[in-house]
């Protein structure tokens, strides 16, 4: 999912004092963009809604990428790979809201409308996503599953084309969320179906309650929630996207979790007596997408130099300091299997650059645009001084620049579009697979669909990347990964920054939150002192 984060200084003038002993108030650094998980891909927006509100079939063990079961109680894989049997969980309940009111509990006809609404073009929701499916169209699932079937209340199979390696992870992803397909059907009849993502709901720990706008998002403990009820009472997410402004509500206490402090103020929040700072090698990656479809950036000579061009250590000992990120060669961190270490990243040359940029025809240099966000987050702790830096870089070869800064939503919306040069971007691994990195940001499908922000087609390094997910062994697959690589780093469609580590900041005595590798956070067990 991407680690682009953004929102808007009046979140801060918002006081949440007053809260109730048993009322958790976490400082997150941005917006969601709505509560239909299915129509986003941004980390904010999971958080706020697949990690709070909606479950899937299977789930993640805290802190793991592991599987375990959710709202499916077991699976069956055939033989050959292409049919998974699920047998529901039963008792699950649905929220209710002011306006409706379920007349019954979890079951088949809910997981088959969550995911034909997505795969099927005459589904009567389909057309009604503003934004579209973007993960399934990017990882082509239309072209995946040959159908969903109902094989009675309690069992559902999804029968798949050809076998898909990292399918059941997939499964676990927040696209992968249930919604209720008796409350579609109302919204429906009522004429009122954006209230699906303006008044969502589900069957996970927590309750929507309300949304202001670039302020807070408020819900309220699942009482009858099947896994437990959640021992806070109230969940507030008060968006603060300025890094000092979260780590001064913290020591405040006007927050008791403090997301994604900038790595430099680690020292400072671990000497606070007050404080407890949590920290993960998680599955990040920093980078800057290379718009392929502009010239002259469509020519490998030009993206190289770029790469040659930025000086990628002083920018990682700006962004995060001594010791919190390594530097990226890859789309995805040396720790996942499938990396390629023979791999050498791009030296800082900018003679050789320059060379570069004479063979291509642009002895001269040319003019582009660095795009940016404002506020900042793990994978870019502070977006303004990195823009400079590549800014600068870009200027000693020739390339002159200007940066734009853009809101969140607006930023995501306009680099879908295609309308960058260079956009920087981050992205925190879904499902512990290395497909995750490469199908929704790399491949064909995601270029056609926008998600690829570089807009790069490469039909050899698409069909390495196909050819790995149908492979059911994962040493082949890893072979395959890393040949994929070595074409990736040679074409070079994005700038590879950093793995950056991942840190959470709390106050003593908060217990029970897990740092996920996977970068989303999830508050139903967390017990205040």
């Amino acid at each position: 999912m991407p680690f682009l984060r953004g929102g808007l200084l009046l979140a801060v003038m918002l006081s949440v004092h007053a809260q109730a002993a048993d009322d958790l108030v976490v400082c997150s650094e941005a917006s969601p963009e709505g509560f239909d998980i299915v129509q986003y891909t941004a980390a904010t927006t999971a958080d706020a809604s697949a990690e709070t509100l909606f479950e899937r079939l299977v789930d993640f063990a805290p802190g793991s990428t592991q599987i375990v079961p959710a709202l499916a109680q077991s699976w069956d894989i055939s033989d050959d790979g292409l049919a998974y049997t699920f047998t529901l969980r039963k008792g699950v309940k649905f929220h209710a809201n002011k306006g409706f009111t379920p007349t019954r509990e979890f079951n088949a006809d809910d997981v088959l409308w969550s995911f034909q609404r997505q795969l099927d073009p005459a589904h009567p929701w389909h057309r009604l996503s503003l934004r579209g499916f973007p993960y399934a169209e990017a990882m082509g699932l239309a072209q995946l599953i040959e159908r969903v079937e109902k094989l009675d209340e309690h069992r559902v199979r999804f029968v798949l084309k050809h076998p898909e390696a990292p399918f059941l992870a997939n499964l676990a992803m927040g696209f992968a969320s249930i919604y209720s397909a008796e409350y579609a059907d109302h919204l429906l009849a009522a004429g009122t179906p954006e209230r699906l993502n303006n008044e969502p709901i589900g069957t996970g720990p927590f309750i929507f309650e309300r949304y202001a706008k670039d302020a807070q998002v408020r819900f309220r403990g699942n009482p009858d929630y099947w896994n437990g009820a959640p021992a806070i009472k109230r969940l507030v997410l008060a968006i603060t996207p300025e890094p000092n402004v979260r780590q001064q509500r913290l020591k405040a206490g006007d927050c008791q979790i403090t997301l994604f402090p900038r790595p430099v103020d680690i020292p400072a929040l671990k000497a606070d007596p007050r404080l407890q700072v949590l920290e993960l090698d998680s599955l990040l990656t920093a980078y800057i997408g290379i718009n392929t479809r502009h010239p002259p950036l469509d020519d490998v000579r030009v993206r190289q130099a770029l790469n040659l061009a930025f000086d990628k250590a002083a920018y990682i000992r700006a962004q995060f300091g001594e010791g919190n990120a390594t530097p990226a060669v890859a789309p995805y961190p040396a720790t996942l299997w499938g990396h390629d270490a023979t791999l050498k990243d791009w030296p800082h040359d900018p003679e050789r650059a320059r060379q570069l940029l004479a063979e291509a025809g642009h002895a001269d240099g040319f003019k582009l645009s660095i795009w940016t966000r404002p506020g900042g987050g793990p994978t870019n702790p502070n977006p303004g001084i990195g823009a400079q830096m590549l800014q600068a870089d870009l200027a000693a070869i020739g390339i002159q620049s200007d940066i734009r800064v853009f809101e969140w939503g607006e930023l995501i919306k306009r680099a879908k579009n295609g309308e960058h040069d260079l956009v920087f971007m981050g992205w925190a691994g879904d499902n512990g697979d290395p497909d995750n990195f490469l199908t929704p940001n790399l491949s064909c499908a995601a270029a056609e669909s926008g998600e690829n922000q570089a807009g790069w087609c490469d039909k050899a390094f698409d069909a390495l990347i196909t050819q790995a997910r149908r492979e059911p062994e994962q040493s082949k697959r890893a072979a395959l990964y890393r040949q994929a690589l070595a074409i990736f780093h040679k074409q070079a469609p994005w700038i590879a920054l950093a793995h950056p580590k991942q840190f959470v900041a709390l106050r003593k005595g908060v217990e029970g939150f897990v740092l996920s590798p996977l970068g989303s956070n999830n508050f139903a067990r967390v017990k205040l002192p």
